[in-house]
């Protein structure tokens, strides 16, 4: 199971971080064919968000095959692989690094502070 989490200052609607984490979850392994995720209210809870967001992002994943509700029983992994595209990575990577420059200046730290720090972690690998 993955821990889901929504980034208030990223600009991604919420139902698109929640379609992007189950994809990445899935395709990543970490949710696995025949999985339940929780239920729409469950996670609307947990999000501390309207239960509508959460149901049109299942209905998407649903739509692509990548979701299967059954009534009464619950929402689970289909058994379908998801393919991550080079530019949803790329789309993804730009998102991330948007956050982290983002962060680093709410601390004072330089574009090139960060690119150094993170030369440093590839080189102690």
């Amino acid at each position: 199971m993955i821990e889901f989490k929504l980034d208030i200052k990223s600009g991604v609607p919420f139902y698109r971080q929640i379609v992007d984490q189950i994809r990445y979850g899935i395709a990543s392994g970490r949710l696995l064919p025949g999985e339940q995720i929780p239920t729409v209210r469950d996670l609307a809870v947990q999000l501390e968000i309207n239960p509508n967001t959460v149901s049109k992002a299942y209905s998407e994943l649903e739509i692509l095959g990548v979701l299967d509700t059954q009534q009464g029983t619950g929402t689970f992994v289909a058994h379908k692989e998801v393919e991550i595209t080079d530019s949803e990575k790329d789309r993804m990577l730009g998102q991330i690094c948007d956050e982290l420059v983002a962060r680093g200046q709410q601390y004072n730290l330089t574009l090139k502070e960060i690119y150094e720090h993170m030369q440093r972690r590839i080189e102690n690998e």
